[in-house]
């Protein structure tokens, strides 16, 4: 299967949905690339980068299921290639 290289954001202002958004990370774990995770204290967010290669549709559903949670946010951008 084809696969797409993205990088998903995410901006967390709720950290009760931490435990949730490793766990579904963790089950795709296998198209993680790199993972970058900022506590922004002041302000009371976490910013996380997902670096992935995996396909469309893996994507699409790691990034929907995160983004579902509570006071949890996220935007995917896509490489050309």
């Amino acid at each position: 299967m084809e696969t797409r290289v993205a990088l998903i954001g995410i901006i967390v202002e709720n950290s009760d949905a931490v435990e949730k958004i490793n766990a579904i990370l963790h089950e795709n774990a296998q198209y993680i690339l790199g993972r970058m995770g900022i506590p922004y204290r002041e302000k009371k967010v976490n910013i996380i980068s997902i670096a992935i290669d995996a396909p469309q549709d893996i994507i699409s559903s790691i990034s929907g299921k995160i983004g579902r949670l509570p006071g949890v946010s996220t935007k995917t951008a896509y490489s050309a290639i």
